[in-house]
């Protein structure tokens, strides 16, 4: 694991500067992450396989990186599948293993280029957190799912996420925009490399 690329990460004040430390990582990113247990895709697509069925899309990768989510569901026969993120190299990356319908460089946390309901589901893994995509990025998600449909996501569960996370997501579900539908236990997502870090994945229906 590169302690520079992760501090460039964490460290990043404007969306520019985490594109350019997202766009420097890109190729070894994937190998950093799973030299750490990196447990996440793993159980999203368990969580993923179980709640939205087979023939559901299009679906939208949110925050894709490389793909790495989207390598186990592509497998499991869902699509299409598009994906946004805000690195034009990880988006190389992702290209070159022909997971998806499109790739598209947009940033999470504003509006996205999407029309209200159109995804039949919408996945953030690994994303939604601090020091990467707001807690904005929840309003714009829902927004681009169709109602009926699911957005999943995974959030941090321990004593570094920052409360908005959470609260944006109790405060839409207050506003009736959405409804829990299913979380799982906290668990170690990076065992070997950031014991601390733990994260739950959600699921939740847009109403």
């Amino acid at each position: 694991m590169s302690d520079t690329h992760l501090d460039r990460v964490y460290g990043a004040r404007t969306r520019d500067e985490a594109r350019a430390a997202y766009d420097d990582w890109a190729e070894r990113y994937e190998r950093d992450l799973c030299a750490m247990g990196y447990r996440l895709p793993a159980a999203f697509a368990a969580v993923f396989a179980a709640y939205v069925p087979r023939g559901a899309g299009p679906i939208l990768d949110a925050g894709c990186g490389g793909g790495i989510q989207s390598e186990p569901l592509a497998l499991l026969g869902y699509g299409p599948l598009i994906g946004i993120d805000l690195s034009e190299g990880m988006l190389a990356v992702a290209e070159g293993k022909g997971l998806y319908a499109e790739l598209r460089a947009m940033a999470l946390g504003g509006r996205l280029d999407f029309p209200d309901d159109h995804f039949a589901a919408t996945f953030a893994c690994g994303c939604i957190s601090p020091g990467h995509a707001p807690a904005s990025s929840f309003d714009d998600l829902i927004r681009v799912t169709r109602p009926g449909g699911l957005v999943l996501f995974s959030l941090r569960a321990d004593a570094g996420q920052d409360p908005d996370f959470p609260g944006a997501v109790a405060r839409l579900e207050s506003a009736g925009l959405w409804r829990e539908v299913f979380s799982t236990a906290p668990f170690q997502s990076m065992p070997y490399g950031e014991p601390e870090i733990t994260h739950r994945v959600h699921v939740y229906e847009v109403l």
